[in-house]
Protein backbone atom coordinates (compact mmCIF):
# COMPACT_ATOMS: atom_id res chain seq x y z
CA UNK A 1 0.00 0.00 0.00
CA UNK A 2 1.37 3.50 -0.83
CA UNK A 3 0.76 6.37 0.77
CA UNK A 4 -0.34 9.87 -0.37
CA UNK A 5 1.22 12.88 1.58
CA UNK A 6 -0.43 15.86 0.91
CA UNK A 7 1.71 19.38 2.07
CA UNK A 8 3.10 22.48 0.76
CA UNK A 9 6.80 21.20 -0.77
CA UNK A 10 9.14 23.66 0.40
CA UNK A 11 8.26 24.19 4.08
CA UNK A 12 8.29 20.85 7.30
CA UNK A 13 5.29 22.92 8.75
CA UNK A 14 2.88 20.60 9.78
CA UNK A 15 3.12 17.91 7.25
CA UNK A 16 6.45 16.83 9.04
CA UNK A 17 4.63 15.59 11.45
CA UNK A 18 2.80 12.85 9.51
CA UNK A 19 6.34 12.31 7.40
CA UNK A 20 8.00 11.70 10.43
CA UNK A 21 5.77 8.89 11.04
CA UNK A 22 5.80 7.42 7.80
CA UNK A 23 9.87 7.91 7.60
CA UNK A 24 9.94 5.97 10.98
CA UNK A 25 7.47 2.91 10.38
CA UNK A 26 9.19 2.21 6.62
CA UNK A 27 5.58 2.92 5.06
CA UNK A 28 6.39 3.49 1.51
CA UNK A 29 4.13 6.74 0.44
CA UNK A 30 4.32 9.57 -2.32
CA UNK A 31 4.95 13.81 -0.94
CA UNK A 32 2.90 14.30 -3.50
CA UNK A 33 3.36 18.18 -4.11
CA UNK A 34 7.19 18.03 -3.81
CA UNK A 35 6.97 16.01 -7.05
CA UNK A 36 6.57 17.45 -10.29
CA UNK A 37 3.79 18.87 -11.88
CA UNK A 38 2.51 15.97 -14.19
CA UNK A 39 -1.42 14.79 -13.43
CA UNK A 40 -2.31 14.55 -10.31
CA UNK A 41 1.39 15.12 -8.32
CA UNK A 42 2.61 18.98 -7.66
CA UNK A 43 1.38 22.02 -5.45
CA UNK A 44 -0.85 22.81 -8.14
CA UNK A 45 -2.55 19.86 -8.59
CA UNK A 46 -2.94 19.53 -4.58
CA UNK A 47 -4.51 23.22 -4.70
CA UNK A 48 -6.93 21.96 -7.46
CA UNK A 49 -7.90 18.98 -5.09
CA UNK A 50 -8.20 22.02 -2.45
CA UNK A 51 -11.11 23.82 -4.50
CA UNK A 52 -12.59 20.55 -6.16
CA UNK A 53 -16.16 20.65 -5.16
CA UNK A 54 -16.87 17.73 -5.91
CA UNK A 55 -15.86 15.26 -3.76
CA UNK A 56 -17.65 14.46 -0.30
CA UNK A 57 -15.48 15.05 2.39
CA UNK A 58 -13.04 17.62 1.61
CA UNK A 59 -10.59 18.79 3.16
CA UNK A 60 -9.98 22.24 4.68
CA UNK A 61 -6.31 22.86 4.44
CA UNK A 62 -2.96 20.31 4.15
CA UNK A 63 -1.64 18.27 5.25
CA UNK A 64 -4.21 15.47 4.17
CA UNK A 65 -3.25 11.62 3.60
CA UNK A 66 -5.08 9.71 0.87
CA UNK A 67 -4.83 6.12 1.65
CA UNK A 68 -7.65 4.12 -1.33
CA UNK A 69 -10.53 5.60 -1.29
CA UNK A 70 -10.04 7.39 2.26
CA UNK A 71 -8.69 11.24 1.86
CA UNK A 72 -7.91 12.09 5.75
CA UNK A 73 -7.29 15.64 6.85
CA UNK A 74 -5.69 16.80 10.26
CA UNK A 75 -2.11 15.60 11.58
CA UNK A 76 -3.72 14.83 14.68
CA UNK A 77 -6.76 12.79 12.86
CA UNK A 78 -3.63 11.51 10.30
CA UNK A 79 -1.60 10.15 13.14
CA UNK A 80 -4.99 8.44 14.82
CA UNK A 81 -5.25 6.71 11.68
CA UNK A 82 -2.03 5.93 10.72
CA UNK A 83 -0.62 4.69 14.24
CA UNK A 84 -1.91 1.19 14.75
CA UNK A 85 -1.25 0.82 11.03
CA UNK A 86 2.27 1.35 11.32
CA UNK A 87 2.73 0.39 14.80
CA UNK A 88 3.58 3.43 16.29
CA UNK A 89 0.89 3.65 19.34
CA UNK A 90 0.30 1.02 21.96
CA UNK A 91 -2.94 -1.71 21.48
CA UNK A 92 -5.66 -0.58 23.42
CA UNK A 93 -8.54 1.90 23.28
CA UNK A 94 -6.70 3.59 25.93
CA UNK A 95 -3.39 4.28 25.10
CA UNK A 96 -4.96 5.07 21.90
CA UNK A 97 -6.88 7.81 22.94
CA UNK A 98 -4.03 9.13 25.18
CA UNK A 99 -1.76 9.36 22.44
CA UNK A 100 -4.25 11.46 20.36
CA UNK A 101 -5.17 13.89 23.29
CA UNK A 102 -1.64 14.64 23.39
CA UNK A 103 -1.07 14.93 19.77
CA UNK A 104 -4.07 17.40 20.00
CA UNK A 105 -2.16 19.40 22.62
CA UNK A 106 0.74 19.56 20.37
CA UNK A 107 -1.82 20.71 18.23
CA UNK A 108 -2.76 23.71 20.39
CA UNK A 109 1.10 24.64 21.04
CA UNK A 110 1.89 24.60 17.65
CA UNK A 111 -1.10 27.48 17.19
CA UNK A 112 0.44 29.22 19.94
CA UNK A 113 3.32 29.14 18.32
CA UNK A 114 2.66 30.26 14.75
CA UNK A 115 0.53 33.39 16.98
CA UNK A 116 3.73 35.01 18.14
CA UNK A 117 5.02 35.80 14.58
CA UNK A 118 1.49 36.29 13.11
CA UNK A 119 -0.58 37.35 16.44
CA UNK A 120 -3.23 39.94 14.41
CA UNK A 121 -3.93 38.18 11.29
CA UNK A 122 -2.16 35.57 8.36
CA UNK A 123 -3.16 38.46 5.85
CA UNK A 124 -0.80 40.85 7.23
CA UNK A 125 2.99 40.47 7.10
CA UNK A 126 5.09 40.05 10.17
CA UNK A 127 6.36 43.16 9.64
CA UNK A 128 2.83 44.83 10.01
CA UNK A 129 2.35 43.53 13.34
CA UNK A 130 5.56 43.82 15.01
CA UNK A 131 4.81 44.79 18.14
CA UNK A 132 1.64 43.01 19.33
CA UNK A 133 3.92 40.13 18.46
CA UNK A 134 6.87 41.37 20.76
CA UNK A 135 3.87 40.90 23.46
CA UNK A 136 2.41 38.03 22.48
CA UNK A 137 5.84 36.26 22.27
CA UNK A 138 6.65 37.94 25.79
CA UNK A 139 3.84 36.15 27.26
CA UNK A 140 4.06 33.09 25.50
CA UNK A 141 7.57 32.58 26.51
CA UNK A 142 7.15 33.21 29.76
CA UNK A 143 4.22 31.51 30.56
CA UNK A 144 2.66 29.24 27.88
CA UNK A 145 5.66 27.52 26.54
CA UNK A 146 6.97 26.14 30.19
CA UNK A 147 3.25 25.04 30.92
CA UNK A 148 3.09 23.10 28.35
CA UNK A 149 6.93 21.44 28.17
CA UNK A 150 5.83 21.10 32.24
CA UNK A 151 3.27 18.86 31.07
CA UNK A 152 4.98 17.12 28.85
CA UNK A 153 7.56 16.87 30.88
CA UNK A 154 5.61 15.19 33.67
CA UNK A 155 3.94 12.87 31.17
CA UNK A 156 7.64 11.04 30.42
CA UNK A 157 7.83 11.15 34.17
CA UNK A 158 4.57 9.33 34.97
CA UNK A 159 4.70 6.31 32.13
CA UNK A 160 4.07 3.20 33.71
CA UNK A 161 6.75 1.95 31.18
CA UNK A 162 9.45 4.20 31.95
CA UNK A 163 10.26 7.99 31.05
CA UNK A 164 11.97 6.86 27.72
CA UNK A 165 8.55 7.33 26.04
CA UNK A 166 5.00 9.33 26.54
CA UNK A 167 2.82 6.52 25.82
CA UNK A 168 3.58 2.75 26.14
CA UNK A 169 6.96 1.28 26.06
CA UNK A 170 7.68 1.67 22.42
CA UNK A 171 8.38 4.20 20.03
CA UNK A 172 4.96 6.18 19.37
CA UNK A 173 3.97 9.11 17.22
CA UNK A 174 3.82 11.34 20.01
CA UNK A 175 7.30 10.77 20.38
CA UNK A 176 8.52 11.50 17.08
CA UNK A 177 5.75 14.55 17.46
CA UNK A 178 7.64 15.79 20.79
CA UNK A 179 11.22 15.22 18.98
CA UNK A 180 9.65 17.67 15.77
CA UNK A 181 8.29 20.11 18.59
CA UNK A 182 11.46 20.37 20.80
CA UNK A 183 13.67 20.71 17.33
CA UNK A 184 11.36 23.92 16.13
CA UNK A 185 11.26 25.48 19.60
CA UNK A 186 15.16 25.21 19.20
CA UNK A 187 15.19 26.83 15.89
CA UNK A 188 12.70 29.93 16.72
CA UNK A 189 13.68 30.52 19.99
CA UNK A 190 17.28 29.62 20.72
CA UNK A 191 17.56 31.98 23.18
CA UNK A 192 14.67 31.30 25.35
CA UNK A 193 15.22 27.46 24.95
CA UNK A 194 19.09 27.80 26.51
CA UNK A 195 18.44 25.77 29.74
CA UNK A 196 15.67 23.49 28.11
CA UNK A 197 17.85 20.34 28.89
CA UNK A 198 18.22 21.46 32.76
CA UNK A 199 14.51 23.00 33.23
CA UNK A 200 12.97 19.70 31.32
CA UNK A 201 16.00 16.62 31.17
CA UNK A 202 13.24 13.76 30.13
CA UNK A 203 12.21 15.78 27.40
CA UNK A 204 15.66 16.66 26.06
CA UNK A 205 16.59 12.67 26.37
CA UNK A 206 13.76 12.19 24.21
CA UNK A 207 14.73 14.68 21.57
CA UNK A 208 18.18 13.26 21.67
CA UNK A 209 17.09 9.69 21.05
CA UNK A 210 14.33 10.07 18.72
CA UNK A 211 16.93 11.14 15.98
CA UNK A 212 19.15 7.63 16.31
CA UNK A 213 16.56 5.06 15.21
CA UNK A 214 17.94 3.69 12.28
CA UNK A 215 15.07 5.18 9.84
CA UNK A 216 14.95 7.99 10.83
CA UNK A 217 18.85 8.73 11.14
CA UNK A 218 18.96 7.99 7.37
CA UNK A 219 15.76 10.29 6.53
CA UNK A 220 16.98 13.29 8.87
CA UNK A 221 20.40 13.11 6.82
CA UNK A 222 18.60 13.02 3.45
CA UNK A 223 17.38 15.96 1.32
CA UNK A 224 13.92 14.49 1.82
CA UNK A 225 14.05 16.31 5.37
CA UNK A 226 12.98 19.80 4.99
CA UNK A 227 15.06 22.43 7.01
CA UNK A 228 13.10 24.92 8.81
CA UNK A 229 13.02 28.44 7.65
CA UNK A 230 11.00 31.60 8.14
CA UNK A 231 7.67 30.41 6.00
CA UNK A 232 6.97 27.86 8.54
CA UNK A 233 5.04 27.33 12.30
CA UNK A 234 8.59 27.91 13.74
CA UNK A 235 9.89 30.91 12.51
CA UNK A 236 13.34 32.85 14.28
CA UNK A 237 12.54 36.51 14.70
CA UNK A 238 15.57 37.39 16.90
CA UNK A 239 12.72 40.45 18.00
CA UNK A 240 10.85 37.51 19.42
CA UNK A 241 13.10 35.65 21.16
CA UNK A 242 12.96 37.71 24.42
CA UNK A 243 14.62 34.49 26.97
CA UNK A 244 11.12 33.91 28.50
CA UNK A 245 11.38 38.12 29.39
CA UNK A 246 8.00 39.93 30.07
CA UNK A 247 7.53 43.34 29.84
CA UNK A 248 5.75 45.34 33.02
CA UNK A 249 2.68 45.85 30.72
CA UNK A 250 2.03 42.32 30.06
CA UNK A 251 -0.07 40.58 32.86
CA UNK A 252 0.22 36.96 34.16
CA UNK A 253 -1.41 34.41 32.25
CA UNK A 254 -4.67 32.54 33.44
CA UNK A 255 -4.58 29.03 33.72
CA UNK A 256 -6.33 27.66 30.95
Amino acid sequence: MTYQLYYWDSIPGRGEFVRLALEAAGATYVDMAREDDVGDLGTEAMIDLLEDSGPASPPFAPPFLRDGSLLISHVANILLYLGPRLGLVPVGEGPRHFAHGLQLTITDLLAEVHDTHHPISTALYYEDQLAPAKLRAAAFLAHRLPKFLGYFERVLQTNPNGPHHAVGAELSYVDLSLFQLVAGLHYAFPRAMRHFAQQHPLLASLHQRVPQHALLKAYLRSERRLAFNQDGIFRHYPALDLAGSVPPDVPAAKAS
